[in-house]
């Protein structure tokens, strides 16, 4: 039975739309509502979670109240945003879809609150900022036995992904990554506990999944949105950071939703609705932007749009403007409030984000003298006629390359680099020839194949130079851009990037975060080339060899991924740790300082013992602690400060009890002693199991 769309459902209609079902208009629009909204609410919740915390005030009844106006914004501004239908049966799958990756991922969550990778260091980031309400941390220093300690040499509170800032009359740390993620993991503190903190990722990551079976609806076809959805929560480095309190979680609803809303944006433009396209693009625009507030790769994704807007501009397309605008100063908002906020970090990245600025001010450059010269001169007839082959030439060309480099390069960084200590360590330990300065970035595309298998890789390749020559026909002949260019322009654009240089350790599971935004890159034209295999068939040849086509193609795909994920799919990495912490915690008691004094315990336990355990605490660098009188000294110099205000100094190792014994007279108590399973860390191959983690500790007083 057939009906029209009411008219509270704001629509961008084509001209090959069928007249509608009943309910698939209301599906549609409930889904971009959900998804558009929720994107919108992390990231206001995100800037005002980074603002309060500047100001000292991000406490559960301020958050609480500002957290529901910015909820009810929400709604207002993702109803700017065109609604597509969605057949009703194909949206009760993909919420299916959507849920059961939400359970799989909460019921497996892992449990990393040591900061030894960057899940440990937002969630101490977010325990800190529940319960001291501000950033950076302000410390008092007669907590800590006065500010003479803190200017002991070699004696910190600094500690990996917390630096240490101001004077020691007036110390601070400063957490190391955007304040965004730990804004709203710190919500989740407060409702629940470390319990509603593990499931939060899982929450975020299920939106994730729904905004891309959205988005699969919106380029693929309308009935495919389970099959996207299916395909992007089966791949394992997915699942994986849904499991934790990553950045991860919230950087992939936002970019999807933003590219939903990218599309809507086109194709309101296509259908001349010129303020509906101004509307949703400045969305889709403001969600790139600001993403930066919770991840800050997002700046790639900022750059990328430029080509898109600068595409749109050459038609003359009403959403040009609102899209390079709303981007641009939603990430100059965005940025400035992350130096405010943990301006440290992005002094020590500044080696990655200055050729993103240089790329970014080519891209800028090239775009704008391009549609200059469109504009006066025109382009030749010739270029017109040759772009849509050479684009996809190009394409593949690229993607040859990409599969190659293990063949004739290897990617090297400095030696001298910390991470290039890591590397050799993880190299000898797995029997590899030692070469710590290897990044292993030619085999990025490699780690792609372990996870989706080798045919997706070709088919995704296939479906991106046919999407481009299709584009590149339909610009050259003057007709309308498709409404699916910003997501391949953005997808394959970051895609690419990524793969040429992944910019992370290169141990697994661990560097396959990286493939956040390649990975549903691949699984969305894997799909899209099952669903035009379908069409085409169906048109030319039986059904039967339609549904097997498409068949093919979808199981090419979610077979090796099922296939890739199945070792994994139980696993709880670093489960019991929490309590390994609670246990830890008990052996304190009021007025005690604690003070790191080997290597294990100065990387893993200062802030956890400071914003979990509420024990103040210093830690020893590298350097004192290679000289032994020296950190003798220096032990006896904070013993006696903290003893003159009432206080006991309690000394922590967590490689061996010999340093706590040296420098305590023997009085060693081991508090610690369990296992834990972490993932494998290894560099060359797909990993597939867990390794055991020892955790142990010893305490003694100072004396």
């Amino acid at each position: 039975m057939s009906s029209r769309a009411p008219r509270s459902y704001p629509m961008a209609p084509e001209p090959t739309d069928l007249p509608l079902l009943r309910g698939e208009a209301f599906a549609g629009w409930l889904l971009g509502r959900v998804v558009v909204g929720a994107a919108v609410w992390v990231l206001l919740g995100a800037a005002a979670g980074g603002l309060l915390a500047l100001a000292g005030i991000w406490q559960p009844l301020v958050a609480g109240v500002v957290l529901l106006v910015l909820a009810a914004v929400s709604v207002r501004v993702a109803a700017l945003v065109p609604s597509r239908p969605v057949p009703v049966w194909a949206a009760l799958a993909l919420t299916v879809v959507a849920l059961g990756s939400t359970l799989w991922a909460g019921l497996t969550h892992s449990e990393q609150v040591l900061p030894r990778r960057d899940s440990g260091s937002y969630l101490q980031s977010s325990v800190e900022l529940s319960r001291g309400h501000d950033r950076p941390i302000e410390i008092a220093p007669e907590s800590v036995g006065g500010a003479g300690v803190l200017r002991i040499d070699g004696v910190t509170l600094a500690s990996p992904a917390f630096f240490e800032v101001g004077t020691p009359d007036a110390p601070a740390i400063q957490p190391q990554f955007p304040a965004g993620p730990s804004a709203w993991y710190s919500v989740a503190w407060w409702l629940g506990g470390a319990g509603a903190t593990f499931w939060a990722p899982a929450v975020l990551g299920g939106l994730a999944v729904l905004a891309f079976g959205l988005l699969t609806a919106l380029t693929a076809g309308r009935r495919w949105a389970p099959v996207g959805a299916l395909g992007m929560a089966l791949c394992f480095p997915l699942l994986h950071v849904n499991r934790a309190t990553y950045s991860e979680p919230l950087a992939m609803l936002v970019l999807v939703a933003a590219m939903c809303a990218l599309v809507q944006a086109t194709r309101a433009a296509r259908a001349n609705d010129a303020a509906a396209a101004r509307y949703a693009a400045a969305v889709a625009g403001a969600l790139v932007g600001a993403g930066v507030l919770v991840r800050v790769d997002s700046l790639r994704e900022v750059v990328l749009l430029v080509p898109v807007a600068a595409l749109a501009a050459a038609q003359r397309q009403p959403h040009a403007r609102a899209l390079v605008t709303a981007a641009g100063v939603s990430a100059a908002a965005a940025f400035g409030l992350t130096w405010l906020t943990s301006s440290e970090y992005l002094k020590s990245i500044g080696g990655s984000l200055l050729p993103l600025v240089a790329f970014g001010i080519v891209v800028v450059v090239a775009c704008v003298v391009l549609l200059r010269l469109g504009r006066r001169r025109g382009v030749p007839n010739l270029a017109l006629a040759w772009a849509p082959r050479a684009g996809a030439a190009f394409v593949v060309l690229v993607g040859l390359v990409l599969a190659s480099r293990p063949l004739w390069q290897t990617v090297r960084q400095s030696a001298a680099d910390p991470g290039a200590r890591v590397v050799a360590g993880l190299q000898l330990r797995q029997g590899l020839p030692v070469d710590g300065g290897r990044t292993y970035a030619e085999q990025s595309l490699v780690w792609m194949s372990w996870w989706v298998g080798p045919i997706a890789l070709v088919l995704a390749l296939v479906a991106a130079a046919a999407l481009v020559h299709r584009a590149l026909e339909a610009w050259t002949s003057g007709r309308a851009l498709q409404s699916w260019i910003g997501p391949l322009v953005v997808g394959l654009g970051s895609s690419v990037l990524t793969f040429y240089r992944p910019g992370i350790t290169p141990d697994h599971p661990w560097a396959d975060r990286r493939l956040v935004i390649a990975l549903p890159t691949v699984v969305l034209l894997v799909v899209v080339v099952a669903a035009v295999s379908a069409r085409w068939s169906t048109h030319r040849l039986p059904v039967w060899v339609g549904v097997a086509t498409s068949g093919v193609a979808v199981l090419s795909l979610l077979v090796p991924t099922a296939l890739a994920t199945w070792p994994h799919a139980t696993e709880r990495v670093e489960d019991g740790e929490l309590a390994a912490v609670q246990r830890v915690c008990t052996a304190f008691r009021p007025g005690d300082v604690a003070l790191m004094v080997d290597s294990r315990a100065a990387n893993e336990w200062p802030q956890v013992l400071r914003g979990q355990c509420g024990v103040p605490s210093l830690s020893t660098t590298s350097a004192l602690r290679k000289d032994d009188a020296a950190l003798a000294a220096a032990v006896a110099q904070v013993r006696q400060a903290v003893g003159e205000r009432g206080g006991r100094l309690v000394l922590l190792g967590a490689d061996s009890a010999e340093a706590v014994g040296a420098l305590s007279g023997g009085q060693v108590q081991q508090v610690l002693d369990t296992t834990v399973r972490e993932d494998a860390r290894l560099l060359e191959r797909r990993p597939d199991h867990l390794v055991t983690l020892p955790l142990q500790v010893w305490v003694a007083p100072a004396r």
